[in-house]
């Protein structure tokens, strides 16, 4: 089917709009309609180059919708399920799934190689050419064609455009601080950037029951949206929040510190490690460059106060069992998704959409899909 994408088809170009061929599903594949995309920051790392993906290459990872087609063997899905993309798959059979490890499948190896699981070729093609879709789903498209590994099946009664930050944004905020993070009740936890990511570690670190939820961003809109969302305490920078912190905590400093800034940059570890406590840790979330080998870090410091720097994706749990577990807290009243969305736009204005994002005017920004799309 036809149907139409924003497509990068370079280093440093603007996303653009093309018409491209959808192909139908084939063994262990699903086709989705999608309702919404999220505009999270990974994909504007494809513009920059620091992340490397064949190009060219159909953005988007964060998506929900209702499944219109299933191809052969597909076991877990049916028409007119509801879903949420996962940007990473879980194969369920692999080695790390084996382990409930979901979220550092096998098959993630192949998240921006642009070949399909099923048959290791392109389910999306333009004048013929193949295209890649970001981490193999490719949400700037109101159409996508999936492996069912990179889907979960949600309740109806949940709203699908804010259900598709889950597959990214909630799912890998929320986690970095109850899952990876470990983050118990009277904990100090400190969280920075607070974008589409940090907001979301905002809301866990509080859900699980932290005495100092500490938010640090330079955007004053951004800290104020922190405070709404359970932020006990905002800074401007790293460097104003490490006195505070230390008064707050009587010297003894936070158990955990989540980087969630756009670009990871080697000094924002350091500058971490300096506001953590005796045995705890630093939770690298956010992305830098993929050529990037330096990190500021003191070696002394880092065994004699017995630190760690700890890496994180999709908040170190698995897609199938934290989605459902966040759509409870969200039923509780734990999980506030409607306020993560503070614009939504046309995927015609995509370019416009990353601007807003780069200039932190939003906490998360979202492409809603309509029946002229589809």
């Amino acid at each position: 089917m036809k149907t139409k994408a924003a497509v990068l088809h370079g280093v440093n170009e603007e996303w653009k709009i093309e018409e491209v061929e959808l192909g139908d599903p084939v063994d262990g594949e699903v086709q989705v309609k999608l309702v919404s995309s999220g505009l999270c920051h990974s994909d504007h790392h494809l513009r920059t180059g620091q992340s490397p993906a064949p190009m060219p290459v159909v953005g988007g990872h964060e998506g929900a919708g209702t499944v219109v087609k299933v191809g052969a063997g597909v076991t877990r899905f049916q028409e007119g399920d509801h879903v949420v993309t996962a940007f990473i798959p879980a194969c369920g059979v692999c080695g790390p799934c084996s382990r409930g490890a979901q979220n550092i499948c096998d098959e993630g190896a192949g998240l921006l190689t642009g070949l399909s699981i099923s048959d290791k070729t392109h389910r999306v093609t333009l004048n013929g050419e193949g295209l890649t879709q970001m981490c193999l789903l490719g949400t700037f498209s109101p159409y996508i064609t999936v492996n069912q590994a990179s889907l979960v099946k949600i309740e109806d009664d949940i709203p699908l455009k804010e259900a598709a930050l889950l597959g990214c944004g909630v799912a890998t905020g929320w986690g970095s601080a109850t899952e990876i993070g470990g983050t118990r009740p009277g904990d100090t936890v400190v969280i920075v950037g607070i974008g589409g990511v940090g907001i979301n570690s905002v809301q866990g670190a509080k859900a699980a029951g932290a005495r100092h939820v500490v938010a640090v961003d330079p955007v004053k809109f951004k800290r104020d949206m922190a405070e709404k969302l359970g932020a006990t305490h905002t800074f401007e920078s790293m460097e104003a929040a490490l006195p505070a912190v230390g008064e707050m905590t009587w010297g003894q400093m936070a158990n955990t510190v989540i980087l969630t800034v756009g670009e990871i940059k080697g000094e924002h570890v350091a500058q971490a490690m300096a506001m953590v406590a005796k045995g705890g840790q630093t939770v690298v979330v956010g992305m830098g460059d993929f050529q990037a080998m330096d990190v500021k870090l003191n070696l002394f410091d880092l065994t004699l106060m017995q630190k760690k720097v700890q890496g994180a994706i999709f908040g170190g749990a698995g897609p199938r069992t934290q989605v459902p577990k966040l759509l409870n807290e969200y039923r509780a009243g734990m999980l506030n998704l409607a306020d993560l969305v503070t614009q939504t736009y046309r995927l015609e204005d995509i370019n416009k959409a990353y601007d807003d994002m780069l200039e932190g005017n939003n906490i998360r920004g979202m492409v809603v899909y309509d029946e002229s799309d589809w």
